[in-house]
C-alpha cells in the first residue's frame, strides 16, 4: 500500500482512530448514491468501539431530515445527535446572540421554519427594525429574496451571518452554487462579506469532541473540500484526511498552504488504511 501520509499527525496512526467526522456530500455519497465503502467503513468505526458524526455544511436539512435519508434513500439507521449541520450552528449561535430580536433571513422554507421551530424571531422582508442578516444555501432563490436582503445590508447597519462558505454543492451531473456563491453575489451588489458559522470554524469539531469522549488525537475529519471541510480539521487541531471523490484535486492540496495529514482516491481506500 503507497503512503498516504501527507503532512505530520498527532501521533495517532489511522488504525487508532475512534472519532471520525465525515462530511456528506461529495465525502461519503453524492446526491442519492452511497459510495463504494461507505457503509464497510462505518459499520468498522462502530465495530472498534468508535463513533462517526455527521458535520455538514448542507443548512437545507434537520437532523431529522438527514435520519430521515440516510434510512429511506442509503438504508443506514442513525440518530439525530450524529448530525451537526451549519444549520444547527447557526441556530445555536443566534439562540445565544439575538433570541429576543428580529432576524433577516434568506433561506430555505424548511430553514426559516426551523428557527422559528427554535424560539427565534424571523423575517423575510426588509423591515427595518431587524437586529441582524443571515443567508443560508436556498434553492428555493428568487430575485426578490435578493432585492430583500441587499435592501437591508445597504440601508441598515447590522451583523451580516451566513451558514457557509461552500462556492458549490456537488450533485449527480456535477456542481450547482452554494451558500458562498450566493453571498459572492450580494458582495457584488452591497460590498458587505458576511461572517461564516458553519465549517471551517472549529467549534464544530470541538463540540463532536466534547460529546463524544475521545480525545483530539483519536479523532480525524474526513471530507473532500480544502477549504471548509480540511481547514475545519487544522482549525481545530485534529488530523484530516482528504478524498479525491468530490472538489478537490491533487494539484488544488499541492499548491495550499495548509495539507491533510492524509489523502485517499476513494472511501473504499480508506477503509482498507483504517482496517490495515
Amino acid at each position: 500500500m503507497k503512503n498516504n501520509r501527507l503532512s505530520n499527525p498527532l501521533g495517532t496512526p489511522l488504525t487508532a482512530k475512534k472519532l471520525f467526522l465525515f462530511d456528506i456530500d461529495g465525502t461519503l455519497a453524492v446526491g442519492d448514491t452511497l459510495f463504494e465503502g461507505s457503509r464497510q467503513l462505518l459499520d468498522h468505526i462502530k465495530a472498534i468501539g468508535g463513533k462517526s458524526y455527521f458535520i455538514t455544511n448542507n443548512s437545507t436539512k434537520s437532523g431529522d431530515d438527514y435520519v430521515k435519508r440516510f434510512r429511506e434513500v442509503f438504508g443506514l439507521e442513525s440518530t439525530k445527535d450524529l448530525f451537526i449541520t451549519s444549520g444547527y450552528m447557526t441556530i445555536e449561535f443566534l439562540k445565544e446572540h439575538f433570541m429576543s430580536q428580529k432576524i433577516f433571513v434568506l433561506g430555505t422554507s424548511s430553514f426559516v421554519a426551523e428557527l422559528k421551530k427554535n424560539g427565534l424571531t424571523v423575517t423575510e422582508s426588509p423591515d427595518s427594525d431587524v437586529a441582524c442578516v443571515v443567508v443560508a444555501y436556498d434553492s428555493e432563490l428568487n430575485y426578490q429574496k435578493l432585492i430583500n436582503v441587499c435592501q437591508v445590508l445597504s440601508t441598515m447597519d447590522v451583523p451580516y451571518y451566513a451558514t457557509n462558505p461552500d462556492l458549490c454543492c456537488p450533485i449527480d451531473f456535477g456542481f450547482i452554487p452554494d451558500c458562498g456563491s450566493i453571498c459572492n453575489m450580494i458582495e457584488s451588489s452591497t460590498g458587505k462579506k458576511p461572517i461564516y458559522l458553519g465549517k471551517p470554524a472549529r467549534e464544530v469539531v470541538d463540540l463532536c469532541v466534547a460529546a463524544s469522549g475521545f480525545s483530539p488525537e483519536e479523532t480525524i475529519v474526513v471530507g473532500d473540500r480544502m477549504y471548509t471541510d480540511i481547514l475545519c480539521g487544522v482549525n481545530a487541531g485534529v488530523d484530516t484526511c482528504v478524498l479525491y471523490t468530490g472538489e478537490a484535486t491533487k494539484e488544488e492540496v499541492a499548491e495550499c498552504s495548509y495539507k491533510p495529514s492524509y489523502e485517499f482516491e476513494t472511501v473504499a481506500e480508506l477503509l482498507k488504511a483504517v482496517q490495515a
